[in-house]
């Protein structure tokens, strides 16, 4: 049943959260004083979207896209007390790297946070001939150390899970090309050491609607008793561009390029002002979780407009209720 459906994890008693508005359904629904983070919450910022948030201490701290007023994409470490108010350092990310050969900064963009094993590991999209996925790792988001690229050119959203899957790491990733990429699969990679990656598996690709052009996963997936929780984004393409919105999928919790079902309808799409007006207009794209495994809460930060951040809300037992409810069993 999907009311006992639960969490495995942590309890997060802080989780930012706000209950859903008396009367309403949704099964996903917004903070009210959304966008939390704003296009010029820094000095130097053009926009800030696209950014993770994972516990840290007694509060938070993140990993935040920041274009900048040249409209460069840069990277920037900060922290929040409540999840909810941001202190971000106004000089982006420098990270320690032992190999010069990968270590330039061109842009880096669209970060994803965890903690796995002993430190909080960052993937971003790294710009090295082309975009492909950064690997670096930080134990207090000061200093931040750099590894070797996990994928060749091309290839976006690189997304840790949260422990080994039968004893190797684990990472979701949407392989692409050098350009704003017109598809897009997602796909399930393998390492025994964070540096060679292989044993590539094809997870869901795109189908009716919402997602009919390209997908990518969000946020890290989120253990459940009933799988693997994943969030991605999916794209259709408009008379007038590109429309991101937000899904959910089940994935197998041992062999996680198994799809138990997928949302058909979408969970969250362009509908506010500041998801539909701003840089890249109709924007929702996810890019970190928060969750209570005491209380079911989900907190999703997610990108809005490619300008700011916004903040939503779901609960565990109700969104997986509403993946099996709703799949269109085309994976």
């Amino acid at each position: 049943m999907a009311a006992s459906s639960k969490i495995i994890g942590s309890s997060l008693p802080n989780i930012p959260w706000q209950d859903r508005k008396p009367g309403s359904s949704e099964i996903m629904w917004r903070h009210s004083g959304n966008p939390v983070i704003s296009r010029d919450h820094i000095p130097s910022s053009n926009s800030i979207f696209n950014s993770a948030v994972v516990p840290y201490k007694d509060g938070f701290a993140g990993v935040f896209r920041c274009d900048n007023k040249n409209r460069q994409a840069w990277i920037h470490s900060g922290q929040s007390t409540d999840g909810i108010n941001f202190e971000i350092d106004h000089e982006p990310i420098d990270f320690e790297c032992a190999e010069p050969d990968i270590a330039e900064r061109v842009e880096w963009y669209d970060p994803r946070v965890l903690w796995l094993e002993d430190r909080y590991y960052v993937t971003w999209c790294n710009f090295y001939h082309g975009p492909t996925i950064g690997v670096g790792y930080t134990y207090d988001f000061k200093k931040f150390y750099q590894m070797e690229n996990a994928f060749l050119p091309y290839n976006r959203n690189g997304v840790f899970f949260p422990r080994k899957i039968n004893g190797r790491y684990a990472m979701l990733s949407r392989p692409s090309d050098a350009g704003h990429t017109a598809y897009g699969d997602i796909f399930y990679s393998e390492s025994p050491d964070m540096c060679y990656w292989g044993k590539h598996r094809f997870v869901m690709g795109t189908t009716i609607g919402w997602q009919s052009k390209k997908i990518g996963p969000g946020p890290v997936p989120i253990e459940t008793t009933e799988g693997w929780l994943m969030f991605y984004h999916g794209v259709l393409y408009s008379c007038n561009g590109f429309v991101y919105s937000m899904g959910a999928a089940l994935l197998d919790i041992d062999k996680p390029w198994k799809v138990v079902a997928r949302t058909k309808p979408y969970l969250l799409s362009p509908q506010e002002l500041y998801e539909c007006v701003g840089d890249v207009p109709n924007v929702v794209f996810p890019c970190a979780a928060l969750t209570d495994a005491d209380t079911g809460r989900i907190a999703v930060y997610y990108g809005c407009a490619d300008t700011v951040t916004g903040l939503a809300f779901c609960k565990v037992d109700e969104i997986i209720d509403y993946i099996k409810g709703s799949s269109n069993n085309c994976f």
